[in-house]
């Protein structure tokens, strides 16, 4: 069996004597498998292997990996298979002894170091909430979506993402827990990674700025902007006190407070086209100044791209699919589209490579 120029199977033979059917069989298992990757990781993250491997300050042992696991029963079998799988993933180290009574010794690398509980750049919270069963469930209900219509979330829950986030106190805990580890790394690598702060004159709105970490990051690396933290009021009124940032409660979709410049970070990806216009002639409406422009953090999906976090910006694509109303990733000319027909003059983008596929896109009203 093979593949002609027009795609089509031709049947020529054994599968096995065809070497380009046969990879493409094996990457048919490896997309089958594609599942084990994250929830083999994710009962790693929920047993804190790397945490105890780290507190440990050197490689450990399987047994005394399993000494600290808090069980009375410790399937170390288990444990050793899923081990094994970690380790051939790249996700901890193994030192194999040439005597095989000694015990191998498994060691953290530098994608483990992520996965670390109670620090400050941890994607442990991350990782247990996108893999959390409530957050996986709609991807069940995609090929019913796109038959019938729906959005996967409802079609599994029976209510939207953030009517569950508003009824569930568990599952907003365990979401907000999640994305608050998420964007820590982002912050950072926007307040270095652009330097257009240090030029921006007199006050900056934080549009959909939640509790206010970023304007306040921002304030605080550049004193002399004046910050606005804006999202709605159930949000700011539980925002705590920063040094320089006034927090605004209200509604992104009925006005903006005015302000010399606007910032608006990954809040238009979980909005279709039809609302991120609205929002967007909101946000040129509170720039007062000839010179002020509204600054977009966001991704930029790279369809075709090689680039170290362009697979993960296309799965996120499908998680705003997913899980959100209208939501999504957009490639550089959709963005170029959405900005014009907001009635942006002209737009600057400056990417940040080194977290997902963030970009700085300055959009300039006049």
């Amino acid at each position: 069996m093979g593949i002609n120029n027009n795609n089509e199977l031709l049947v020529l033979g054994n599968v096995n004597d065809d070497a380009e059917l046969l990879r493409g069989q094996a990457e048919v298992y490896n997309h089958l498998f594609a599942y084990a990757d994250s929830l083999v990781l994710r009962s790693a993250v929920e047993l804190r292997i790397a945490d105890i491997i780290h507190s440990h300050g050197q490689s450990m042992s399987l047994s005394q990996i399993a000494s600290k696991i808090a069980s009375p029963s410790i399937n170390i079998m288990c444990l050793e298979r899923v081990m094994r799988m970690l380790v051939r993933k790249k996700i901890f180290t193994a030192h194999y002894n040439e005597h095989p009574s000694d015990e191998t010794l498994y060691g953290l690398t530098t994608t483990s170091m992520w996965l670390l509980h109670d620090q400050e750049l941890s994607l442990a919270p991350a990782f247990l909430t996108l893999t959390d069963h409530s957050v996986t469930k709609p991807w069940y209900e995609i090929s019913h979506s796109i038959k019938d219509g729906g959005i996967p979330f409802v079609r599994a829950h029976g209510e939207t993402f953030w009517e569950m986030a508003s009824n569930n106190p568990e599952f907003n805990n365990l979401f907000n827990d999640g994305m608050a580890a998420a964007t820590k790394p982002v912050l950072d690598a926007v307040i270095k990674g652009y330097d257009g702060f240090s030029k921006l004159e007199g006050s900056l709105v934080d549009v959909g700025g939640g509790i206010g970490k970023l304007v306040a990051k921002i304030v605080k690396a550049y004193p002399h902007i004046k910050g606005i933290n804006f999202d709605v009021p159930h949000v700011v009124a539980n925002a705590p006190l920063y040094p320089g940032v006034t927090h605004v409660g209200g509604d992104i979709f009925k006005e903006i407070p005015s302000s010399d410049n606007v910032i608006i970070k990954s809040v238009l990806h979980d909005w279709a086209d039809e609302d991120c216009l609205r929002i967007l002639k909101n946000c040129q409406k509170a720039v007062s100044q000839k010179n002020g422009k509204v600054i977009i953090v966001d991704i930029i999906l790279h369809p075709e791209g090689e680039g170290m976090f362009d697979n993960a910006a296309v799965a996120l694509d499908m998680f705003m699919m997913t899980n959100c109303t209208g939501g999504k990733e957009r490639t550089e000319n959709e963005w170029n589209k959405l900005l014009k027909e907001a009635g942006f003059a002209h737009i600057n983008i400056i990417p940040l490579p080194t977290i997902m596929s963030l970009s700085i896109i300055e959009a300039f009203p006049y």
